[in-house]
């Protein structure tokens, strides 16, 4: 069977149990096996009754959600190529992913969802409102058996087209076909029952999830979780992520950098803020942990460590999630001082490293062996290593076929066989990676030094909590140079700017900078879809105070 076959077949044998959980304020809205093939069978219809055939792009908008599920599954199931769409991404945006690729149809949560299309898209294809429920009846046998009508997509056969980012440049339609997909769900099952082995329980993992199922990692992981015939509690509201996240006590869940490095110095500066006994044993036992994972322990080092596991840490460990095994996080490298955070209290942090062209994945890691600011092996069954300018490189059945409609941009990212990542890592003699930085954003100063950014500005945010965003510019000049976002002042960005430089080669340091008053973000265009800096963007749109900052060379 191939993977959508076990997901249906998983649905239509466990008609009765809970697969798909929406947390609300109200608490949780739960839907059913059969509920959810209801829902699919009702969708293969009204898409067979709007010209949807098999081939075909659809496009599905709206937030995460039940139905979206029901829709994403219903339109491969039709042979048709869904293809997610970010509902908070600019509105002309949307509509060049859609031209480019062809829509014949696209799907959405309501008539709200394209308003702010059709006044930039006179020709918009049909539109299928899929949050209307039709009817509550149980599916039939056609709807509950493995596919229904209609062939199954083949293991070659594309399934959806997953647009990238664009933070480097124009976004491109990745395609994906059922042999990626079906190696990857495998991998993650494997890995999620490797995480999860020995924890006494109904066998259904407590997974919650808050991050647009429209990126590609959220979609390995919402069909892992139907692959493994899991239940998957769906965040509804952001505003409320901390009151759900309490709700749906997870036991592991998937995140990016952001809301980990917030969680971590919201309570360190809580308790900083507290003072008092709490404080001195956070501080000693802090600083015993790290000096005993460097090997370099003292006398009495053992004793605040027992005080501050017994009386700090646990009591973090469970305002945070009593029941967390682990937090997976991906998208961008975590700092490791937070990595190190989550360790010392008693969560583990597994990082994964992957692209959208890699299916969401490259290197998981080891649940038994993780190492700070390392992302793990490659998974069994791929291949990586490096190019003599340090790319990385990766091989294997993970690899997409190519973009929608794009040979150009194929014939770039491909290498002899191995597709290029366009990232920067390293590899220690474990195999264990590291990633360094974006090929693209190395900074080329008029020196001749090759200078990644990306661990400059993770030190300055470090170092200058109050600041949102850092963004380092130099290239084709003298030196370095920084623009910042957020409630700070010049005298505290000099303080933290210096003191930084001192822990830098002269090549590297920053020399000057400059406060900007509006954040980066997706509605003015400099922010992708999944939050990462679009570099070029940036620099047109500063460009005037960049010049500034190189004005009396």
């Amino acid at each position: 069977m191939n993977f959508l076959q076990t997901i249906f077949s998983n649905l239509s044998q466990s008609p009765q149990k809970t697969v798909l959980q929406e947390v609300r304020e109200d608490g949780l809205h739960s839907v059913s096996g059969a509920g959810l093939l209801n829902w699919i069978g009702q969708d293969r219809r009204r898409l067979r009754e709007a010209g949807l055939r098999p081939g075909d792009r659809c496009g599905l908008l709206g937030p995460n959600s039940s139905r979206w599920v029901a829709m994403n599954l219903a339109i491969m199931a039709e042979g048709a190529m869904a293809v997610p769409l970010y509902s908070r991404q600019a509105p002309d945006e949307l509509v060049a992913m859609m031209k480019d690729c062809g829509v014949s149809l696209l799907c959405c949560a309501g008539p709200s969802e394209v308003e702010a299309i059709r006044s930039c898209w006179s020709d918009l294809p049909p539109v299928l409102d899929y949050s209307q429920v039709l009817d509550d009846a149980t599916p039939d046998a056609g709807d509950a058996s493995a596919i229904g009508a209609g062939e199954p997509p083949g293991q070659l056969q594309v399934v959806t087209i997953i647009y990238t980012s664009g933070t480097s440049g124009e976004p491109k339609g990745v395609m994906l076909n059922g042999d990626n997909i079906g190696f990857m769900l495998q991998r993650t099952t494997a890995r999620l029952e490797e995480l999860m082995q020995g924890i006494p329980g109904n066998g259904d993992d407590r997974v919650f999830h808050y991050l647009p199922l429209c990126f590609a990692g959220s979609w390995i992981l919402l069909l892992t979780c139907l692959y493994r015939n899991n239940n998957l509690m769906l965040s509804t509201d952001l505003n409320r992520l901390a009151d759900e996240w309490k709700l749906a006590r997870p036991q592991y869940m998937l995140n990016v950098p952001a809301l980990l490095e917030r969680i971590r110095t919201g309570v360190e500066e809580k308790i900083r803020g507290a003072g008092g006994v709490g404080c001195l044993l956070f501080s000693r036992g802090q600083l015993a942990w790290l000096r005993q994972q460097e090997n370099g322990s003292r006398p009495f080092d053992s004793v605040w460590l027992a005080l501050a596991r017994r009386l700090v840490f646990a009591k973090i460990r469970d305002r945070i999630g009593s029941g967390l095994r682990a937090l997976i996080c991906g998208s961008a490298p975590l700092a490791e001082e937070t990595q190190q955070f989550f360790q010392m209290i008693g969560i583990p942090v597994l990082q994964v490293y992957g692209l959208t062209e890699t299916t969401a994945i490259c290197t998981m890691d080891d649940v038994h062996r993780v190492t700070a600011g390392r992302v793990g092996p490659a998974i069994r069954g791929i291949e990586m290593r490096l190019s003599e300018e340090g790319e990385i490189l990766v091989r294997g059945p993970n690899i997409f076929p190519g973009y929608w409609n794009r040979p150009e941009a194929d014939g770039e990212v491909f290498r002899e066989g191995w597709f290029r990542t366009g990232d920067q890592g390293e590899v220690d003699a474990t195999g264990n990676w590291k990633i360094v930085g974006r090929m693209k954003n190395i900074i080329i100063t008029t020196g001749g030094h090759n200078i990644s950014p990306e661990p400059i500005e993770q030190s300055l945010l470090e170092a200058l909590p109050t600041s949102t965003q850092v963004m380092v510019v130099g290239n084709g000049r003298k030196y370095l140079s920084a623009l910042l976002t957020g409630p700070v002042s010049r005298e505290e960005s000099a303080r933290v700017i210096e003191e930084v430089n001192r822990q830098l080669p002269h090549y590297r340091r920053i020399r000057r900078f400059h406060i900007a008053a509006e954040p980066f973000s997706i509605e003015n265009g400099l922010l992708a879809a999944n939050g990462k800096q679009r570099r070029t963007a940036i620099e047109s749109h500063f460009r005037d105070e960049i010049e500034a900052l190189y004005q009396s060379d």
